[in-house]
């Protein structure tokens, strides 16, 4: 076909490099067969070999939708608001630890995995460490992480009933009290459920309005600030903020309430205010917003601070689950995990978490994983991403192929130790950076060994 536009949604979700540059390469036929290709994309690769580039932004959220920059990639790297531009360039980069952890000791051995294409493997997951299970698309990493160790470890230390993948056994449960599987599935699957709900900080929000003068001496509980039960809530709308009108041959339509003006609660509950803000207006407010609002409250700053250092400041206390993306989801996750005080003994799970995320996002999510790591924690993550492979402490590779062609230890070890193996794939994309950032040293370009004279001679006749 000619002449057509191909719109295509993040195309690099789930692909490891090598398959991100066949991707690339089929789209470039596209384009050379008289197409237009346009791609929405965080992948660096891909941004690097577009002909034409829209950077949005500069920031998410309430700051965002402004095109910063457009142009060739040389637009982009010289911009300097642009976010993307200023990654791409250099000017901003996700740094390598300092030291890769040594652990605890102890690990988690998975014995004769052999669910799916997995070739019954023998795989050693070391305790207190980042850890990041990475190899092509359909090597069998979700297999082993997702289908083996997860479900055997849900059965074992949170008494589940899951059915787990082929194996012979895991031993090493006993060094760790609980697993949580931080997965991008919805906070909530209605509107009432919000980051605000779901980190329980609305709770201690709503002691802080009852506990104000006024609502003490109307006799107001907590309860009296939710827009779920009877009593301070909009009865119109029962709380939540609009209606939805039907329409018989088209989809239906959300009106906001004519009474509560989509606020959710009614005059008396609106009445209340807490340093100059009524229970409505605080939920409007964004994460950074309310973390300056709420700075001499220690039991809403906590959870604030978490929400805000995974880089989502510009999302708002009530906004609803349905409108976020799976992205922020597994970041409020994330958040309110780091809000709880940490045993050291967790093992975190996380499937390919970087899936639509841009680069300063990526570096924020890092920072939330190290941090759990640096509490004693396990954290194992299922990723393509290069920039969280060369973070990790140790990395196992699988391979070499997909599908029945795959399912195979390749390496195993510091990211150093993956670069350096010639049978590696991730290898051969991880080296640069690594010696770019001087943890592995550059390979000397290789001297061609000079011909003998009398062959130099022959070669002088000869031509």
């Amino acid at each position: 076909l000619m002449g057509v536009l191909y719109i295509c949604d993040e195309p690099s979700i789930g692909l490891h490099p090598v398959d991100g540059d066949r991707l690339i390469r089929t789209l470039e036929r596209l384009r050379d067969l008289g197409n237009t290709v346009m791609v929405v994309e965080h992948d660096e690769a891909t941004m690097r070999a577009a002909d034409h580039i829209i950077d949005l932004g500069p920031e998410a959220g309430r700051d965002g939708g402004n095109v910063v920059a457009e142009g060739s990639i040389g637009a982009i790297l010289e911009c300097e608001d642009s976010i993307t531009g200023a990654y791409l360039s250099g000017r901003r980069t996700i740094p390598i630890p300092g030291e890769r952890r040594p652990g605890n000791g102890e690990e988690l051995v998975i014995r004769g995995a052999r669910e799916n294409n997995l070739k019954n493997l023998d795989v050693a997951v070391p305790l207190g460490k980042f850890v990041v299970v990475t190899g092509v698309s359909g090597s069998g990493k979700s297999s082993l992480i997702t289908e083996v160790l997860v479900k055997r470890a849900v059965n074992v230390l949170q008494n589940g009933r899951q059915r787990p993948g082929a194996h012979d056994a895991i031993e090493g449960f006993e060094h760790l009290d609980k697993i949580v599987d931080i997965d991008q599935s919805p906070i909530g699957r209605t509107p009432r459920s919000n980051p605000a709900t779901y980190t329980g900080v609305f709770t201690v929000i709503r002691e802080l309005f009852a506990s104000v003068p006024e609502a003490k001496a109307r006799g107001y509980k907590p309860g009296r600030f939710s827009f779920n039960v009877k009593g301070g809530r909009c009865e119109e709308c029962s709380g939540d903020g609009y209606k939805l009108v039907e329409m018989q041959f088209l989809p239906d339509v959300t009106v906001p309430c004519e009474v509560c003006h989509g606020h959710r609660y009614n005059r008396e509950a609106l009445e209340i205010h807490f340093r100059g803000k009524n229970i409505a207006e605080v939920l409007d407010m964004t994460v950074a917003e309310a973390l300056e609002h709420f700075d001499r409250f220690p039991r809403v700053k906590r959870i604030l601070s978490t929400l805000d250092a995974t880089g989502l400041g510009y999302i708002r206390l009530g906004q609803p689950a349905t409108t976020l993306s799976g992205g922020e989801a597994q970041r409020i996750k994330l958040a309110s995990e780091l809000a709880r005080r940490s045993t050291g003994k967790t093992l975190y799970v996380l499937d390919e978490p970087t899936t639509g995320l841009s680069f300063q996002d990526v570096h924020h999510l890092l920072d939330v994983l190290q941090r759990l790591a640096d509490g004693g924690n396990t954290v194992v993550v299922i990723e393509h991403h290069l920039d969280v492979i060369k973070s990790a402490d140790h990395v196992i590779d699988l391979g070499p192929y997909g599908g029945d062609r795959g399912g195979e230890l390749l390496a195993e070890g510091a990211p150093e130790d993956i670069a350096r193996n010639s049978n590696s794939a991730t290898g051969r994309y991880l080296r640069p950076l690594l010696e770019a950032a001087g943890t592995l040293p550059k390979r000397k370009p290789r001297k061609r060994k000079p011909k003998p004279r009398a062959q130099e001679a022959e070669a002088a006749v000869a031509s």
